[in-house]
């Protein structure tokens, strides 16, 4: 039944927007995350990538989580001469992350997620409503 395929489908990508989240998550909470020694790096950005995956049992193209890759970008740069990890010249490297990226790409995970949840929610009710026409 194509309706219990896009169930299915909509449920794929839940499972692939609530894994980027996560790692969305993890990347603000490392934001200021320095490094813990002089010549140490800090944390490095995470990026989510997705893979298409053919289920054929459904018959249909599903979404997974792919493998979580390390943003290459430059460090930035906090002068902090206080600072442990700061070196000779009293700059601390800090993490790769930028705040405003990350919400931008959490609110876009955010709105994936509900169009999925929706959809799961619009085929659930017409799947009832054909069940309540076929009663009558």
């Amino acid at each position: 039944m194509d309706l219990l395929k896009s169930i299915a489908v909509a449920a794929s990508g839940l499972r692939s927007q609530s894994g980027r989240m996560r790692v969305i998550a993890e990347n603000i909470a490392n934001a200021d995350s320095g490094p813990e020694r002089a010549g140490g790096d800090p944390y490095r950005r995470k990026i989510p990538t997705f893979k298409q995956r053919f289920d054929r049992e459904l018959d249909a193209q599903l979404v997974d989580l792919g493998r979580v890759q390390r943003d290459q970008s430059q460090f930035r740069s906090k002068f902090d001469p206080g600072n442990p990890a700061a070196d000779a010249t009293g700059n601390v490297r800090m993490p790769n992350v930028n705040a405003l990226v990350e919400s931008m790409d959490m609110r876009e995970a955010q709105r994936s997620y509900e169009a999925n949840l929706n959809l799961i929610s619009s085929t659930r009710r017409m799947i009832q409503r054909t069940i309540d026409i076929l009663r009558a």
